[in-house]
């Protein structure tokens, strides 16, 4: 997955029922997310020391 590049002060943070209403619910749907801010990842095809490295959006935040 290609870096994202985000606007400085972008903070994803959304509630639980924003997450299952929009999200989750879209994904079970098989329609696309406007914005690939929640990597798919197989697990299986991953160590997890990896994880990190290869899906991490980076983020000026704390």
């Amino acid at each position: 997955m290609a870096p994202v590049s985000l606007p400085p002060g972008f903070r994803f943070h959304p509630t639980d029922e924003e997450l299952v209403a929009y999200y989750l619910k879209r994904k079970i749907n098989g329609r696309k997310i406007d914005l690939e801010i929640i990597p798919e990842v197989d697990l299986y095809k991953c160590e997890p020391w990896d994880l990190p490295g290869n899906f991490f959006i980076s983020s000026s935040a704390p």
